[in-house]
């Protein structure tokens, strides 16, 4: 059981899904002992420390920029819109143009019946994101507006934002194997050294939080941004105004033209199969 958690769960999933996991799993052997169909619960004396695992990387932006040259421009601007919105990888995956608003007032909306895409015994289908407050309003700084504009002329019939091979929907297994590892692997032949090796795509959420955090972003603008439940009373009491969010996207948008941008290299990538 053991191995299971550390071996299977840990490396993939966040420390409190594991959690949730195991209470669930413990509950559901608890009731099998007490039906008389096993003769004791495995994870009765299972001990986990969660307090070991060490502190999960973030990219900074210019290695943002350069992972996402690196890839095709589907998954080059996949990659640069989750570290400059913080979505989660089935919001991202899931994405629809219907839900997508690139007017003056730049926004994406998180739909709280199909704003997640999820993969269930091998199928992909969407549903609803992961908790109540993932259901959001992502104001987008005006560069990424711009880039998804271009990005939906080049692709007018899609119904998704970001599509795999032959406008399918990404799995986010293959993503990682054909497109997300081997950008941060680098290739000698073109001078593309390695890039934060260990990095997870999910890692690029928490990069854009450390982001915020560095551009003096209020707390409960990050909470709601990055669709997390408000805990303690001045989450609950404190709201976020206009003009908190107008400085947050000035602080990113100066961020993207300090860095001078991405540059796609018309060679780079490799499609990911897509369902």
């Amino acid at each position: 059981m053991k191995g299971w958690v550390n071996k299977k769960l840990r490396p993939n999933l966040a420390d409190k899904t594991v959690q949730d996991i195991l209470v669930l799993f413990s509950m559901i052997l608890g009731e099998a002992v007490d039906e008389g169909l096993i003769g004791a619960n495995p994870c009765r004396k299972l001990r986990i420390s969660f307090e070991d695992r060490p502190e999960r990387p973030h990219a900074s932006s210019d290695e943002v920029d350069a992972l996402a040259g690196r890839m095709t421009p589907d998954a080059g601007l996949m990659t640069i819109t989750d570290a400059y919105t913080g979505m989660r990888w089935g919001e991202l995956a899931g994405l629809q143009w219907i839900r997508t608003y690139l007017d003056e007032d730049s926004r994406i909306e998180i739909d709280p019946n199909f704003g997640a895409l999820h993969e269930v015994r091998g199928r992909l289908e969407l549903g609803p994101p992961k908790t109540p407050a993932s259901v959001r309003t992502i104001h987008l700084p005006p560069f990424l507006a711009g880039l998804l504009r271009d990005h939906r002329e080049r692709n007018p019939d899609t119904r998704f934002v970001f599509t795999g091979a032959n406008g399918g929907l990404h799995r986010r297994s293959n993503f990682r194997r054909r497109i997300w590892l081997p950008a941060l692997a680098g290739d000698k032949d073109r001078g593309w050294a390695p890039l934060n090796q260990g990095m997870h795509f999910h890692d690029l959420r928490h990069t854009h939080e450390t982001w915020l955090i560095e551009d003096g972003v209020p707390r409960i603008l990050r909470l709601v941004r990055l669709g997390h439940k408000r805990k303690d009373t001045d989450d609950l009491y404190s709201h976020v105004t206009d003009v908190m969010v107008e400085s947050m996207l000035a602080a990113l948008q100066r961020r993207w033209e300090l860095d001078g941008g991405w540059t796609w290299d018309e060679h780079a990538g490799q499609e990911a199969d897509a369902a």
